[in-house]
């Protein structure tokens, strides 16, 4: 009897612990991501350590689609240096305020660098959600829609093999997703060269390492003239903190000049004095 009377106690929490597990399981599909793990919350320096040790990385030709849902290949990207953003298209504060702040420091570089001397893509990496035409909505958001950028979505399988590459992690959480806030640039061949982290972060620490990929290595064909150039405008491309802008500076050429005069003044007048002493002895 005693048994019998606690049986609809018994079926109850049955019932209650199985609507449970059935929500829980639903929740984790519909993120289309890692399920909620407490062994796996997010730990920023052993995220950003990953994050470093992705430097050097050559990444792998993966399929992606652009938000006008057309294929395209990772190295279809390659020839000119790339900055990739992740983001996820659900996100209501940080990846908005990342992408605005890294579509201002990006019109900066450009107009230090050339508009076609680097690409720009942003690639959302909840990959059940983050659909080209929620792609080209959040864009729309941002005000990027209409900026040469490339926005690309994923299947869940290449999102996770490329954010490891990349040194990106990311995990579900109650908000939506736990993940370090990282721009990553790439090199014309693939490679990871360097990584940004923050919201919001200084004009210099994209536009620099950009800067010495687009000046300071050597492109295929190259002329001596080109070349010369390129040097000349890495070096003279100078950061004004103050108008937070990237100018040409000209006082180089005028140091030069300067240094040029005093040294073929002093020769002139070492020969001078030469034919001089020489005219002297002579008399």
């Amino acid at each position: 009897m005693r048994y019998a009377s606690r049986s609809p106690v018994l079926l109850l929490a049955v019932i209650w612990c199985a609507f449970f597990c059935v929500a829980h399981a639903a929740y984790g599909s519909a993120r289309g991501n890692q399920p909620l793990d407490p062994v796996k919350e997010f730990r920023y320096k052993e995220a950003l350590q990953k994050s470093q040790d992705a430097i050097g990385q050559v990444l792998g030709n993966y399929s992606l689609t652009d938000d006008k849902g057309r294929a395209l290949t990772l190295h279809e990207l390659r020839g000119k240096p790339l900055v990739l953003s992740l983001i996820y298209t659900s996100c209501a504060q940080i990846c908005p305020m990342t992408t605005r702040n890294l579509a201002r420091v990006v019109e900066k570089a450009r107009k230090a660098l050339g508009d076609d001397s680097f690409n720009i893509a942003v690639l959302g990496f909840d990959a059940y959600n983050d659909s080209p035409q929620a792609m080209v909505q959040f864009a729309k958001k941002q005000g990027i829609d209409d900026r040469g950028w490339y926005l690309l979505s994923a299947s869940p399988d290449t999102v996770n093999v490329l954010s490891k590459e990349l040194g990106f992690e990311f995990y579900s959480s109650p908000s939506g997703f736990d993940h370090i806030t990282q721009t990553t640039v790439i090199d014309a061949e693939g490679r990871v060269y360097r990584q940004v982290y923050g919201e919001v972060f200084d004009t210099p620490l994209l536009v620099e390492p950009l800067k010495e990929l687009v000046f300071g290595r050597p492109k295929p064909n190259q002329g001596l003239l080109a070349g010369l150039l390129d040097k000349v405008n890495l070096f003279c491309t100078s950061y004004d903190p103050v108008r937070d802008a990237y100018y040409f500076d000209y006082s180089l050429f005028i140091g030069m000049a300067i240094g040029a005069s005093i040294i073929l003044t002093g020769i002139f007048l070492l020969v001078r004095e030469i034919r001089q002493g020489r005219g002297s002895a002579r008399t």
